[in-house]
């Protein structure tokens, strides 16, 4: 399909998203200033990333901001508020959980776009994954999360026999989601560290994680970091590959249960980080086919023959830009330029049919939730 737009025509729409969200006095955009008006960890890291391939240097700012609000301890919440809000968590001016550590990724994207990442930013990098691995892992050497918020994924599911429903219900994924903070064991600071109802490990975190922990060691120099990336990756390969599915799938560890291992695009992100070639190949070939993940406009979030699937519904099959993005960083890291160049098209396509918005159906273009959306501006480090 052609694409009657150049682009010129994407960054310059690119920088307006991004231009009409900027909040100078606090170095961030949110996420849309309407829906979204506080700050979000990962959203700030995609827009950092989309300011790097504008040759903007506020992309270096807003990564930054991301760790005004971490705890001395090193955790680094998934929101900061810029008004008092205990919604999620004790804490009243940020959030007590966390999102995917998209940040080392966005040090690495803004130093290759000439930007200089000072050493307090790096560390400050180093000590929110430091957190992690001390914190968040379990014996088989994994990550979990503690909410579905931590996945970025709020309400995919893979969190649906958790209710057990077998029909998505926003409202009751609301309760769920303010039950489960109330359900969640907190250390001194605030952080969450425990849940009595939701314990999750997520293929997608632990590869973005294990994909941060080897670009903070390209940044850094530190070989312990890449000594972790590796080890984590091993891991992911041995407890969470599904050789049936050919995909990576999460495990349920308090409560839940078969939904966890539901193959949404998330399953693909290991190749953030395997050693695999064979299984990353298996895992990228499900972005190039019409019956899984690729669609006119983008990737689907959930292939269309799953029970769970609508095209126009919350986590439910749209397409995510964010997602987009860190599938196309993924196929990149393998050399599949036909994935890479496939993903780009359907990415810039869906972007610009939608508005930027939020997410979109993955059929159509149409946009759904908020529009426009700063993460969308990613779309130009797709060109």
């Amino acid at each position: 399909m052609a694409m009657p737009w150049a682009v010129a025509d994407i960054r310059e729409r690119a920088r307006s998203v991004l231009d009409s969200s900027w909040r100078a006095d606090d170095d961030f955009c949110p996420p849309n200033a309407q829906v979204y008006p506080h700050q979000w960890l990962w959203d700030s890291c995609f827009h950092a990333i989309a300011w790097s391939a504008l040759g903007d240097q506020r992309g270096l700012r807003e990564l930054r901001s991301c760790f005004r609000a971490q705890l001395p301890s090193g955790f680094v919440p998934h929101m900061r508020y810029l008004e008092p809000n205990n919604l999620r968590g004790p804490l009243t001016d940020r959030s007590s959980f966390t999102q995917p550590p998209i940040y080392a990724h966005a040090a690495h994207v803004l130093t290759r776009a000439g930007f200089a990442i000072e050493t307090t930013l790096l560390d400050a990098i180093a000590s929110g994954l430091e957190w992690l691995w001390q914190h968040r892992r379990e014996d088989r050497g994994l990550l979990f999360i503690v909410h579905p918020w931590e996945s970025g994924a709020d309400d995919s599911p893979r969190w649906d026999s958790w209710l057990s429903h077998s029909r998505y219900d926003h409202r009751a994924y609301s309760k769920f989601d303010a039950e489960l903070v109330a359900q969640t064991d907190y250390d001194d600071a605030g952080a969450a560290v425990w849940s009595r109802t939701f314990v999750a490990i997520p293929a997608a975190f632990n590869a973005f994680a294990a994909h941060a922990a080897h670009e903070l060691a390209a940044l850094s120099g530190d070989a312990q970091w890449e000594v972790r990336s590796r080890d984590l990756a091993a891991a992911i390969d041995e407890h969470l590959w599904d050789d049936e599915v050919g995909l990576w799938l999460d495990i349920a560890v308090v409560g839940g249960g078969d939904s966890a291992a539901a193959p949404t695009l998330d399953g693909v992100f290991g190749g953030l980080a395997t050693a695999d070639r064979d299984r990353a190949n298996r895992a990228l070939d499900h972005l190039l086919e019409p019956g899984r993940f690729a669609s006119t406009y983008g990737l689907r979030y959930l292939p269309p023959g799953h029970p769970a699937y609508d095209a126009n519904e919350y986590w439910r099959g749209p397409a995510w830009p964010q997602l987009n993005y860190m599938a196309y960083v993924a196929a990149r890291r393998w050399d599949r330029v036909d994935v890479a160049d496939a993903i780009r098209s359907m990415s810039l396509r869906g972007t610009m049919e939608s508005g930027f918005a939020e997410y979109w159906n993955a059929e159509t273009g149409a946009g759904r939730g908020a529009c426009p959306q700063g993460w969308a501006a990613v779309a130009a480090a797709l060109v």
